[in-house]
């Protein structure tokens, strides 16, 4: 298990999680029903298959996973079978049939399909720091990340956690560092940015396997483009894309890091030593970027 996908947010250091091995039973993912569309619940981070620990905790990190299950109706489908349905009736009754008896069509429809519907599976990863207030969630998605903090709060009762809130634009701070100021240390610039003119519906520029300190970039630059997603590399152990909304895109574990792992025998061993090393590298990541763009802490 390696994140590819960081969606951060910021807690109380004070908050109580010693009571999570005992709630999670009462939370658990069930089946999605013959008349449901999905099902959402925590599951063992170590796979579905496991039914007796449902979390993770290395020292201060914990490690929760929400699954999921979704019924696949495909529009194109449905539509034809409710086209073919009214088609039949109004040829039996001679009439075209109102908006209100279309749309109770196609809920009876519906509800003749969810029972033989394709179920789709589905887990996201939260790593939670407890000793630095704040979780990574395994998405690019922040409708994801916020969705996952409201099943942590509904198994804890109360989870004020918030989305990273930097004292500087970050937009400011990437096109300075694109544009020669200096970086943090150990970050370096990768291949990969995305500039966009700051009026709206203003020109984008994809940059990738590009080097960014080139002349090419300084007229976009002088042309009065911000940077909006940079690629960046941690010393020798990540890579990633960082952009203006501070979501991390595209992280990947490098050499330096992955050979610190120990060659141990057994899946539950290997994914032991994968979140350590995992927890480890995302809070010195999450350190960098909170001196990097003065985020704020949650009282």
């Amino acid at each position: 298990m390696f994140m590819r996908n960081l969606v951060l947010f910021r807690f109380p250091i004070a908050t109580d999680f010693s009571e999570v091995d005992t709630l999670l039973p009462q939370v658990l993912l069930k089946p999605v029903g013959p008349l449901e569309m999905n099902s959402r619940g925590f599951i063992s981070p170590f796979g579905r298959e496991e039914k007796a620990v449902f979390s993770h905790r290395i020292g201060d990190a914990l490690w929760l996973t929400v699954g999921g299950e979704d019924k696949i109706l495909p529009g194109g489908v449905v539509n034809d079978m409710l086209a073919r349905k009214l088609e039949e009736i109004e040829g039996m009754e001679g009439r075209k049939l109102g908006g209100r008896e279309r749309k109770r069509l196609k809920d009876d429809l519906l509800h003749e399909l969810m029972p033989r519907a394709v179920v789709k599976s589905s887990r996201t990863d939260a790593l939670i720091d407890l000793g630095h207030g704040f979780v990574a969630v395994d998405s690019s998605s922040r409708k994801t990340g916020e969705s996952v903090v409201s099943d942590i709060r509904g198994l804890l009762g109360s989870f004020p956690a918030m989305p990273l809130n930097a004292e500087v634009a970050p937009r400011t701070i990437l096109t300075g560092w694109i544009a020669g100021e200096a970086l943090p240390t150990g970050i370096s610039l990768g291949e990969e940015c995305e500039l966009k003119d700051p009026v709206e519906g203003g020109a984008v520029v994809k940059c990738q396997h590009q080097e960014l300190r080139c002349d090419e970039i300084d007229k976009h630059l002088d042309a009065g483009k911000q940077v909006t997603k940079l690629a960046l590399v941690f010393e020798d152990s990540l890579s990633f894309v960082l952009g203006d909304d501070l979501i991390v895109r595209k992280l990947k574990f490098l050499d330096g890091a992955l050979d610190r792992l120990d060659d141990d025998d057994g899946r539950r061993a290997e994914l032991d030593a994968r979140f350590a090393l995992q927890s480890g590298e995302v809070r010195r990541l999450f350190l960098l970027l909170e001196q990097a763009f003065r985020l704020s802490t949650v009282n």
